[in-house]
């Protein structure tokens, strides 16, 4: 058998979240980066099988592929260690200013990785803007405005809305990253990260790392999005979101209960009242 207990899964949080804590900022804007790059490729990738299908669920079920590779391949995407590194902050393996510098290296790291990726698209879409923008760059530029001016034009019902989803997602992405911890297969850490990865792509929430790549690549075929649009109405709040998500809904909700010192004193408790005698 594979698969790993709760309270074992929480340990290896709070090992992530040290490991991932020690690391250089050389290692963290390398693996940022290819993160962030293999996000755009997963998010052109469910555009694409979208919009060949004509199904939309279609490329929710296949964009979890870039995520999965950055699971496998021990990568940095900042939207999971919003989970982890608190974690190990909280159990003193790593300092409070030492988890917000390693947050904003990969954030970095992310961002180029994003943006890189989104030129070279932009590149291929477009013969090197000298081709008539086909299905894929037409629907890019439809969901950087939609992601922008959609919620503009809300005011502040549409922050609220954006921040609000952008919870909902990262609630799921860091339980991708948590379910890939329970099991010790490879097969197995694949189907635990596909499928919450799954279920926030499919009802259209909001991810900070994807948006690196989607907003500006739409910005780069044509899209009337500023930068201010960008990060006022998306990128900043939906990071805030992702945060909230991330640390309290997944990181926090399961350290509380399957902390391994908090098991460990509920046991030695249980076995300290006598038989027959009822637990206080």
């Amino acid at each position: 058998m594979d698969a790993i207990k709760p309270i074992e899964v929480v340990k290896s949080m709070i090992a992530a979240g040290a490991a991932k804590g020690a690391l250089p900022a050389r290692d963290l804007l390398i693996r940022g980066f290819l993160s962030g790059a293999l996000l755009g490729y997963s998010t052109s990738l469910a555009v694409t099988g979208s919009l060949q299908t004509g199904v939309p669920l279609v490329g929710a079920l296949i964009f979890p592929a870039g995520f999965v590779i950055i699971l496998l391949l021990g990568l940095e995407l900042a939207t999971g260690s919003f989970a982890l590194l608190p974690l190990a902050w909280k159990e003193g393996e790593i300092g409070g200013a030492h988890m917000v510098a390693n947050l904003g290296w990969v954030l970095l790291g992310n961002l180029i990785g994003s943006l890189f990726y989104a030129l070279l698209l932009v590149g291929a879409l477009t013969t090197c803007g000298h081709s008539p923008l086909d299905d894929v760059a037409q629907k890019i530029i439809a969901i950087s405005e939609a992601k922008t001016l959609g919620y503009e034009k809300f005011g502040a019902a549409g922050l609220l809305t954006v921040f609000v989803k952008a919870i909902l997602c990262n609630w799921m992405v860091c339980l991708g990253v948590v379910m890939a911890m329970t099991s010790t297969s490879t097969i197995g850490k694949i189907v635990g990260a596909w499928l919450p990865v799954f279920v926030f792509f499919a009802q259209g929430f909001e991810h900070s790392i994807v948006n690196m790549f989607v907003i500006p690549a739409g910005m780069m075929l044509g899209a009337k999005v500023t930068m201010a649009d960008w990060w006022l109405w998306n990128e900043i709040p939906v990071t805030f979101g992702n945060i909230v998500g991330g640390l309290l809904f997944t990181g926090v909700a399961l350290y509380l209960t399957h902390a391994p010192h908090r098991r460990a004193a509920t046991v030695s408790k249980a076995a300290a009242v006598p038989f027959g005698e009822p637990a206080a």
